[in-house]
């Protein structure tokens, strides 16, 4: 048996919670580029972390929303409230956006380490961000708009 106010409240909290999640990515994102970020300086630059962090959020919001709105389904059907299960699907999703298109050949590390994409551990590290955000606002609650006939 379905909810109706649970479901539309579930809803509404799917998609600020999408949305949260994609600016706390694209903010993680951008501070990354601007390093020079301190108490020290121009307040000029936190407006400028912030609004980069809305363009990239946009950005990746439409590269993301297809695999997320799958993950975000199952985990509804499923009831999957798992803070692990958020974040690793966040992570997984970043990382394989990241990975798309070719940047040309990646010297190996002279160790013989792996040959990812340089960046790969901050694009990780975003979706994770994105995933642990969106698990606060909707994945906690995720499939309880369904009540059990028991």
């Amino acid at each position: 048996m379905v909810s109706g106010a649970g479901l539309a409240l579930q809803a509404v909290r799917i998609v600020l919670g999408f949305i949260f999640g994609l600016m706390g990515a694209g903010v993680f994102l951008a501070w990354g580029f601007f390093q020079s970020l301190s108490e020290t300086a121009e307040p000029g630059i936190a407006g400028a972390v912030v609004a980069t962090g809305v363009v990239s959020a946009a950005l990746i919001g439409a590269l993301a929303f297809v695999p997320a709105a799958l993950a975000i389904v199952l985990a509804e059907a499923f009831r999957w409230r798992s803070l692990f299960y958020h974040v690793a699907v966040g992570g997984l999703i970043a990382f394989a956006l990241w990975g798309l298109g070719d940047i040309g050949p990646i010297p190996d590390d002279a160790s013989g380490g792996s040959s990812l994409r340089p960046g790969t551990t901050v694009a990780l590290a975003s979706g994770f961000v994105a995933g642990a955000i969106y698990w606060l606002v909707a994945g906690r609650s995720s499939g309880t708009w369904r009540r059990s006939d028991a």
